[in-house]
């Protein structure tokens, strides 16, 4: 059992190096444990993903984010948060997994986290800030044959797909980049989505591009459908037209993320029972549970597509900010 630190934080997205940014600058002793790389959920996003946002929206830490394009790519982000973690000298443990969380009975926090290996590290911390984000979690279907080896919630390249059938399923901007990405690069293309059209906040220029591309019959649509069933060679849909059979050599569910609790659960945080967001002080990100705190995508559970890097980005300032107050009461109460 290592010394107890001020804040232990797990996550290492922006939100999370940037909570440790903060607590750097007001001499917190602070850790960050990562279960993967550095900004793991950007290593999920399409290899040629271009932001919606602009660069100066991405900075953290007061560190310029310099870009030729008025919209940036994902490669240009893994790039800016390498930079900003060295330069600020983040402590940063990757591939270890928090486990479990406990809260002791004199209200410091016991961390336990997992490597590769399986070797398990128990540590102390004063207060702990999740910031886990919601992108390795997908949406499942629960439908027979969703984990076959063809079978994805996450889209990466179109050039392996091409002349090959791909069927994608959702309706919202990540289901329309991907069915525009693999049209062009060759693959037959369908687009399957329950609602009776497209989602309203997909990217202003991407709407109208998959919209045309539906219309010439580019790109295949099936609208008030669901999967019923995914089999090595075909998805069986249900909607409109009855049960239909479609041929799919690769099938990518894109029906969103959402965080996990059960770190949360086991601190004894209370959860909000329909969206499965972690019940919190809205001005300063505290769950039920004291010194324990939720920032970035983690905070909306279900609904993690309403926290984007430009505004999760500031949970941390405001996490730590607090902590740095508590402990400054601390200190002058003990010195009375």
């Amino acid at each position: 059992m290592s010394s107890v630190l001020d804040v232990l934080i797990v996550g290492a997205g922006p939100a999370g190096l940037a909570a440790a940014i903060a607590a750097r600058k007001l001499e917190l002793s602070a850790l960050v444990l990562e279960k993967g790389a550095l900004v793991n959920a950007l290593l999920h996003y399409p290899t040629d993903m271009v932001f919606f946002t602009t660069p100066e929206l991405m900075e953290i830490g007061g560190v310029p984010f310099v870009s030729p394009y008025e919209k940036p790519t994902r490669q240009e982000a893994l790039r800016y948060y390498r930079r900003v973690t060295d330069s600020f000298g983040l402590d940063v443990r990757f591939g270890e997994a928090v486990v479990d969380l406990k809260r002791r009975a004199d209200d410091a926090f016991v961390v336990v986290s997992q490597s590769s290996d399986g070797t398990r590290v128990e540590r102390l911390a004063r207060a702990v800030v999740l910031a886990q984000g919601a992108y390795d979690f997908a949406n499942r279907l629960n439908v027979p044959g969703e984990d076959l080896p063809h079978v994805s919630h996450f889209y990466r390249e179109p050039h392996s797909h091409f002349r090959r059938d791909v069927v994608i399923v959702g309706g919202k901007n990540s289901a329309a980049e991907a069915a525009l990405e693999l049209y062009r690069a060759g693959a037959r293309v369908l687009l399957v989505h329950r609602q009776a059209a497209l989602g309203e906040s997909i990217k202003y220029w991407v709407k109208p591009d998959i919209e045309n591309r539906i219309k010439d019959g580019a790109v295949r649509a099936r609208f008030e459908t669901r999967v019923v069933e995914i089999t090595p060679s075909d998805v069986v849909l249900e909607g409109p037209d009855g049960v239909v059979r479609e041929r799919a050599d690769a099938v990518f569910l894109l029906t969103g993320y959402r965080s996990d609790p059960s770190l949360l659960k086991a601190a004894g945080a209370e959860i909000e029972p329909t969206e499965g967001a972690p019940v919190h002080h809205p001005d300063s990100f505290e769950t039920t549970v004291p010194n324990l705190y939720v920032i970035g995508a983690f905070v909306a559970g279900k609904q993690s597509g309403k926290i984007f890097i430009e505004n999760g980005r500031f949970h941390g300032e405001v996490v730590i900010r607090e902590i740095k107050a508590r402990s400054s009461k601390v200190e002058v109460r003990s010195s009375n």
